[in-house]
């Protein structure tokens, strides 16, 4: 009796201790409910993360903010390409509120990245979107591998920022959900690492010079030509508006779904072929996407969830790298991605003077197996 009783809990208590011992980026609470979710017990995770995270949902009205939290450095010049600012939902506005601002060094006299903070929802007012654009003339995207995202036996790489790359790093931020969860395909440098799935939503990147987010047409291996090809779900935005379905809980995020408000992040494509993304706490799926349609998104995805992922770090080059972080996640540190990562994640370095962008706009609607990006 007492073996019949003991030898389940070894077995427990031995693949627990194994999976702690691992090499891991994240702190053991983290960790530990991974391995919960991961042997069996997704849905206690669930369940105890739904009482939560309606227990600490946030009260509808009340006072707003008095300012917004300062991101970059100076003000962006409205210049041709330049994104228009953020027209403020709340009146009134805020100090700054919807403004673009600079980050990081100028590349071919602009700079090549701005961001900015504003509030995205009427009924709570105390809640803060975080927002990027990413000009694809002067930019390079990568997507590197993960210790253990995605989940194949392929080489790895170095699960972190290269530092022969790090001289030109502008910014990193996170991918999508773990293969468990979103069964995304995943594709670098001519190498698929999982299948490609047909019509889910993916952001692509391509030698010819331009990056793009669409729904996937093409094959479940990326063909020549594709650099980068990382999907998750089904696009949230087409055409500038909300796509259909939205409401659909269990699509939209295996530990949660869409039935309570957390933290999202995504990312979109602009009409002019510029990457936004996008993170805020307290949002479903469609919120989300209201979002990024604000900041200039005609097409876009949803990335990970939960606030232990959405990470968009920005970096100085002051001495060093100095690491900034404008999606305020307590739960990771700003040298994430700076060193050996469990997670996939995308580096946005700035373009080589070598490799020249052909100018093009992106068309309201196309299929990611006909558009052309960038490496």
């Amino acid at each position: 009796m007492v073996a019949a009783v003991l030898t389940p809990l070894c077995i427990v208590a031995y693949s627990y201790a194994v999976a702690m011992l691992k090499p891991s980026s994240l702190p053991l609470g983290i960790r530990s409910v991974e391995w919960v979710r991961a042997n069996g017990g997704a849905w206690l995770v669930n369940d105890i993360e739904n009482v939560y995270y309606r227990w600490a949902a946030p009260k509808k009205g009340g006072a707003s903010l008095r300012a917004l939290p300062a991101v970059g450095v100076a003000a962006a010049a409205r210049a041709k390409g330049r994104p228009r600012p953020i027209r403020p939902l709340l009146q009134p506005a805020l100090p700054g509120e919807g403004v673009w601002r600079s980050v990081g060094p100028p590349v071919d006299g602009a700079a090549p990245l701005l961001v900015t903070t504003f509030r995205p929802s009427r009924v709570y007012p105390r809640v803060v979107a975080y927002v990027a654009w990413i000009d694809h003339r002067r930019t390079q995207l990568a997507l590197y591998p993960g210790r253990y995202e995605p989940p194949s036996r392929l080489p790895r790489g170095p699960m972190q920022v290269p530092y022969g790359d790090r001289w030109r790093l502008l910014a990193t931020f996170n991918s999508g959900f773990t293969y468990r969860d979103g069964h995304g395909g995943f594709a670098v440098d001519g190498t698929t690492y999982t299948p490609l799935r047909y019509g889910i939503g993916t952001l692509v990147e391509h030698a010819g010079g331009q990056v793009d987010v669409a729904a996937w047409h093409g094959e479940a291996s990326a063909p020549p030509g594709i650099v980068v090809a990382r999907q998750n779900l089904p696009l949230i935005v087409d055409r500038g508006r909300p796509t259909p379905n939205l409401s659909n809980g269990r699509e939209w995020g295996a530990t949660l779904g869409n039935a309570v408000l957390v933290w999202r992040s995504g990312v979109g494509i602009d009409r002019q072929g510029n990457l936004v993304y996008a993170a805020a706490d307290y949002q479903t799926v469609g919120s989300l996407a209201q979002i990024l349609i604000r900041a200039g998104a005609v097409r876009a995805i949803e990335l990970d969830i939960n606030s232990e992922w959405p990470t968009f770090i920005t970096y100085r080059h002051s001495g060093g790298l100095v690491p900034d972080k404008l999606v305020p996640n307590g739960q990771q540190p700003p040298s994430r991605y700076l060193r050996p990562d469990d997670r996939d994640f995308f580096a946005v370095y700035e373009r080589p003077a070598t490799t020249p962008l052909r100018a093009a706009r992106t068309r309201p609607s196309r299929t990611a197996s006909r558009t052309r990006a960038t490496r």
